[in-house]
């Protein structure tokens, strides 16, 4: 198992513990891109997806709900970027 697919595996065990490091380069390797943010708050958004991917910095976290949307996003689009390496 690749580092790329335990953090993949890591994050859909437990979203109450992921990091928003992780998260962000997650959303970047999905083929988001960073569209701004102020602060402790990241927006990621891709041309084809009507939906952002919104993450607060708790503590080095991201809240639960916001894990669960990154899942989704997974999901959706997890097979189109794999030739992306760690």
């Amino acid at each position: 198992m690749t580092k790329r697919e335990k953090l993949l595996a890591s994050i859909r065990a437990n979203p109450k513990a992921v990091r928003f490091d992780d998260a962000c380069r997650v959303a970047e390797r999905l083929g988001f891109a960073h569209k701004g943010g102020q602060g402790s708050h990241r927006a990621f958004g891709r041309a084809d997806e009507p939906d952002l991917l919104n993450f607060q910095n708790r503590g080095g976290f991201i809240p639960p709900y916001q894990a669960r949307q990154l899942i989704s996003m997974m999901d959706k689009y997890g097979g189109e970027h794999d030739e992306i390496s760690d």
